[in-house]
């Protein structure tokens, strides 16, 4: 078999196919076999790509760059679509064995962005990067879930448990683990997983009236100072969308009320955007729960704030990382 009925059409900020030369890429993972509540999230890729149209020549306010300025090889933009990987829409291991392959091949030729699809997927995209880099990897996480349970309701793994899966593999460094915006029901165990191997929990109640850009820059100190003194390992960001209040993104699988705020999460990832990040992933858009494209177009605009960023800071600089 060899057409996948889920894959996007549009790309993303129109941007062209991506072609070697370009330093960064974008590609969609366009599966939701793993989730518990809401399915839908297989079509988050078409969504957000759909709802970035909406930011036309794509030249951030702040940065002042734009993914479509020339900037690779051959005077192409900056930024490259590769579409949706062709995956099986079939069990989460035959997913894995699939992207993990496909992920391999391009973490060497592209800085990438990555759209979900569910929060399973980033184990996969984690065992990717630690097997290119060669480390562990320190993790800024957005969630309002902690996604460290140690099944999945009876399964062995899901989009809940791929937190505690990656520690367990060693993909990332625990003490470098940050959470931000959890917030959901759960024991005390899941709760507090990071923190007790060393990392840190930002809930969502602890940031309540946290609203000002430079109320958050302790936040962003807090995780820089420990990279530099832990000498500054790769940094991945992971955002699952439902960290936003369903008042600010209704249409995700998982809504937990009481959440971050769209302009919250915007002046982290502002504040954060000179470090040398490796990639990012947003998953857990479910767009048949959306209203007026509230939650794809906060996605599109959160990565589109990524990838500025990036590029404002470190896009001439030699490698894709």
């Amino acid at each position: 078999m060899t057409d996948f009925a889920f894959r996007s059409a549009a790309n993303f900020l129109k941007a062209p196919s991506a072609s070697a030369g370009q330093r960064y890429a974008l590609a969609g993972i366009a599966w939701d076999g793993a989730v518990t509540n809401r399915p839908g999230a297989r079509f988050g890729p078409r969504a957000i790509r759909q709802a970035s149209h909406m930011l036309c020549d794509g030249i951030h306010p702040l940065f002042d760059v734009s993914p479509l300025d020339a900037g690779g090889a051959g005077g192409l933009p900056w930024l490259g679509d590769l579409g949706d990987l062709p995956l099986p829409n079939t069990a989460l291991p035959a997913l894995r064995a699939a992207l993990e392959l496909q992920v391999a091949a391009l973490l060497p030729q592209h800085h990438m962005v990555w759209l979900g699809g569910d929060h399973a997927v980033t184990l996969s995209l984690l065992r990717a990067y630690r097997a290119w880099l060669g480390r562990p990897l320190a993790v800024l996480h957005f969630d309002a879930h902690c996604d460290t349970w140690a099944d999945h309701f009876g399964e062995p793994s899901g989009h809940g448990t791929w937190v505690s899966e990656a520690f367990d593999e060693g993909l990332v460094l625990p003490e470098l683990f940050t959470q931000i915006g959890i917030r959901s029901s759960g024991e005390r165990s899941a709760r507090e997983y990071v923190a007790d191997r060393g990392g840190r929990i930002h809930t969502a109640r602890a940031l309540r009236g946290v609203d000002r850009p430079a109320e958050l820059v302790a936040i962003a100190e807090d995780l820089r100072q420990r990279w530099r003194a832990a000498g500054e390992p790769p940094l991945y960001l992971s955002l699952d969308i439902d960290c936003l209040d369903p008042a600010f993104a209704p249409g995700t699988g998982t809504p937990e009320p009481g959440g971050l705020s769209s302009h919250q999460v915007l002046s982290l990832l502002e504040a954060l955007a000179d470090l040398p990040w490796v990639g990012m992933d947003c998953v857990e858009v479910a767009p048949a729960y959306d209203h007026a494209e509230i939650t794809s177009l906060a996605a599109a605009t959160l990565v589109w704030t990524y990838l500025c960023g990036h590029i404002r800071h470190h896009g001439t600089s030699a490698g894709h990382a």
